[in-house]
């Protein structure tokens, strides 16, 4: 397997948590992996994965250890910054026809205009059918934006400052539009014929394409993402353009990680969850006990008769890398970053011994004891890695899935991977990077 390639190839069919869950089922499934629903005990080297709700998904490979002594995770989050498609999103306006939008994470609003974009997701109708909806993805597909104010008239935009100038509520897509029609302005029929003549154009497709009605947006999740594919970066070609590298980056290195290794000693996980761009909740996110109930199934398909001491043990013994990415050192915006506790694009994968903001607020701080193990076997297996921060402790800060992982007393250390542009539409990662986080992943598991 060409690392680099496939991974490209995940950042192109996973633009969604749903698309991610099912690219890393179906690996899954050529690794031997199937739905624990179908099985009815465990052994060594069995392989099985639990999702929820097709957006969260944990991989385990059974080891020879009992669950009790706990499990090595490797725990990463597949959703990205993106916009959200309301659910009474139709209107129009003087001739053009829009979706309205709620933006979804961290995102820096001004970046999202005059770019192209496309539509993803599912939109599910009364009678149980779910539509999967992928636009502006194919070279033949039309793609959609968000228009902005031309310099000439943007004076008072422009003094704005750059959280406000953008309005959230002006995020909204350009979807189809329709020529002014010419008519008398006393002519009250004209009129009515003119009225919202665009919008029912783009009705009659959705219904005549996709056989969408316009009430089963009601009932939607459709995301608007970045249109294109991600590219080699540089004359060099050492890096790589994409979106929702954080935390996709890590997602797939974990899981190919995992994919690629042989059974063990102790039983190991890959955990992939949603929603942690907004606090890791909902029941598909890493504050939900989606986890906790996938260790469950496995102790009663593991032991007779079922336990919950073992359930709480195997949690509170385990092992994990939080899989979630690093700033990377941006030479121009030097003065955000402490340059000797830093990463570097190309240095390796990083640690990150705590996130949280400013003082350590909603950070896991992982034991020293755990680092230096880590240490070890990275060293003796030639693993580059640095350890680093976000940036200057005053300059704000970020969480990641640690402190959620770490409240079942287990060992937590964030480890992933720097990049440059974090939460832009694009952003930016050094395939060294990549290659050494899936052989630190993967040395990890033997822990």
């Amino acid at each position: 397997m060409d690392l680099i390639q496939e991974y490209k190839n995940f950042l192109n069919l996973g633009k969604t948590e749903r698309e991610c869950n099912a690219f890393l089922i179906e690996q899954a499934k050529k690794h031997g992996y199937k739905d624990i629903n179908d099985v009815k005990s465990l052994k060594k080297g069995d392989k099985v994965y639990v999702s929820k709700m097709n957006k969260a998904v944990a991989f385990f490979q059974i080891g020879s250890e009992e669950l009790s002594n706990g499990i090595n995770i490797l725990g990463a989050h597949i959703d990205s910054p993106r916009l959200d498609v309301k659910q009474n999103p139709l209107y129009e306006q003087e001739f053009l026809v829009y979706l309205n939008t709620h933006y979804y994470g961290g995102i820096k609003k001004y970046q999202w205009v005059t770019m192209p974009l496309a539509l993803h997701g599912v939109v599910c109708t009364k009678d149980g059918k779910t539509i999967n909806v992928k636009i502006g993805e194919d070279p033949d597909d039309p793609v959609f934006v968000i228009s902005d104010i031309l310099p000439h008239l943007a004076q008072k935009q422009m003094k704005a400052p750059a959280a406000e100038f953008i309005p959230g509520e002006k995020l909204d897509l350009i979807i189809g539009g329709e020529s002014p029609v010419k008519h008398d302005k006393d002519d009250s029929k004209e009129k009515s014929k003119a009225k919202d003549l665009a919008k029912k154009n783009i009705l009659k497709i959705l219904k005549d394409k996709y056989g969408i009605e316009p009430e089963d947006f009601g009932s939607s999740e459709l995301e608007v993402v970045p249109a294109g594919n991600a590219r080699d970066l540089g004359l060099d070609r050492s890096m790589i353009l994409g979106y929702g590298q954080d935390d996709r980056s890590c997602a797939f290195t974990s899981a190919m990680a995992l994919f690629d290794s042989k059974a063990g000693v102790k039983t190991q996980c890959c955990l992939c969850v949603d929603k942690e761009e907004i606090g890791s909740v909902g029941a598909t996110g890493m504050a939900s006990h989606f986890f906790e109930n996938a260790v469950a199934e496995l102790v009663e398909r593991s032991e007779s008769p079922y336990s919950e001491l073992t359930v709480r043990r195997c949690l509170a013994n385990s092992n994990m890398l939080s899989s979630d990415v690093n700033a990377a050192f941006d030479p121009m915006n030097a003065d955000l970053f402490d340059k000797l506790n830093t990463s570097y694009l190309g240095g390796g994968i990083v640690f990150n011994k705590y996130t949280g903001s400013r003082g350590k607020s909603g950070a896991s701080d992982a034991n020293p004891e755990f680092i230096a193990r880590l240490r070890n076997v990275l060293d003796k297996a030639e693993v580059r890695y640095q350890m680093a921060e976000l940036g200057k402790v005053d300059e704000g800060g970020g969480g990641t899935i640690a402190y959620l992982a770490a409240k079942y007393g287990m060992n937590v250390l964030d480890a992933g991977v720097a990049v440059l542009s974090m939460h832009a539409p694009w952003e930016v990662t050094n395939c060294f990077d990549i290659e050494q986080a899936y052989k630190a992943y993967k040395v990890f598991l033997t822990l």
